[in-house]
């Protein structure tokens, strides 16, 4: 399924249903991380990065996917920590071609990173990374759909702050 035929209105509803759920935030961001890495054939790796307060670095929170040595990343370092410093969606649609691309897999190709900000504020709580193996993957459709769900996951990145 590529992405221009993907039901993201659909998709989100159903991330609203699970981030209302039970459990705890880290549950219900690992459910989401599972649900959407099933669910969107290109999102062959889902997962969360968490910022420390206080300090310029985000650690790896829940994610679903293969296992990645990348468990803490500082502001400013690969795709991850220059969208947690600027404060602004990076969309890399040939990994290869980007000089700071700090590499998980040979797999991956191609990346998306969202900050997720505070509620209520503009410091970066943390972020959704996705990889997919594909080149050129991720289309505007799926950038704006990953930046309205920034918001719907707020509270709970919020709460896994260390």
């Amino acid at each position: 399924m590529d992405s221009k035929s993907i039901d993201f209105a659909s998709i989100a509803a159903d991330a609203r249903q699970i981030c209302a759920s039970g459990g705890s935030p880290g549950d219900r961001l690992q459910k989401l991380c599972g649900y959407l890495n099933s669910k969107v054939s290109h999102y062959d790796w889902f997962g969360f990065y968490i910022a420390e307060r206080n300090q310029k670095e985000l650690f790896l929170g829940p994610f679903a996917g293969e296992p990645t040595e990348h468990t803490r990343i500082p502001f400013g370092r690969g795709i991850c920590g220059q969208a947690a410093e600027s404060k602004e969606t990076f969309l890399v649609d040939d990994v290869s071609a980007a000089s700071n691309y700090l590499a998980c897999s040979l797999k991956v190709k191609s990346e998306i990173v969202v900050p997720v900000f505070a509620p209520g504020s503009r410091e970066v709580a943390g972020e959704i990374d996705i990889d997919s193996h594909q080149v050129a993957a991720f289309t505007s459709g799926d950038r704006a759909f990953l930046e309205s769900l920034a918001g719907i996951v707020a509270a709970d990145v919020e709460a896994l702050r260390a």
